[in-house]
């Protein structure tokens, strides 16, 4: 090799070198200058994973809690230490199994405390449960969301069908959606019961 060649391959390693260093420097003052951030991102971090892995355990923990008390409701329906766990632990739950004991007992009290509660379903169904003239049944198919919307329509227009009331009847079963599973019933009743 000449002598030209060395002194080129040299200044390349020191060029490779010096950028090499170069680096090194900016990162160090980057690191430097950002420290507290990086810290404080790590810790973050940190604290988000520690904290969901311990929301999750609770959530579980709560799970479990939940099943074995409403295992303990389904054998005795009348265990209030059972039925009190469930409401501080799934107050939705609560009211669908208060629901599903008033339906079965045909209990009117406890379905009108639910018709305000937060579980929506639940709410909803407790409303069309009490709802058993013309009137309140009308009431409960104006609303928008209600899950039994056509059922209560047919049911409205089959007492006014009763009380000879054949225009309202109409009426009421010409605002059944078109689409609904009543669909058959409201042809049958306007075909036979309103002409």
């Amino acid at each position: 090799m000449s002598l030209k060649d060395n002194i080129e391959m040299v200044k390349e390693e020191l060029n490779s070198e010096e950028k090499f260093f170069e680096k090194a420097v900016v990162t160090e003052r980057f690191v430097k200058k950002y420290k507290n951030v990086i810290i404080a991102s790590v810790v973050a971090v940190v604290i988000f994973a520690v904290a969901n892995v311990a929301y999750e355990a609770n959530e579980k923990n709560k799970l479990e809690n939940v099943n074995i008390a409403f295992a303990k409701l389904s054998t005795n329906p009348k265990d209030v230490a059972a039925l009190g766990e469930i409401k501080s632990l799934s107050p939705a739950l609560h009211d669908a199994w208060i629901f599903s004991q008033a339906v079965a007992n045909k209990d009117a009290e406890s379905l009108k405390g639910l018709k305000n509660t937060n579980a929506l379903i639940v709410s909803d169904l407790a409303e069309y449960e009490m709802a058993t003239d013309e009137a309140s049944l009308q009431k409960y198919a104006a609303r928008q969301d209600a899950i039994f919307r056509d059922l209560a329509l047919v049911q409205s227009a089959v007492l006014l069908l009763n009380a000879n009331k054949i225009d309202e009847a109409r009426d009421a079963l010409s605002k059944v959606s078109k689409n609904s599973s009543m669909e058959k019933v409201v042809a049958t009743l306007m075909h036979y019961g309103v002409k």
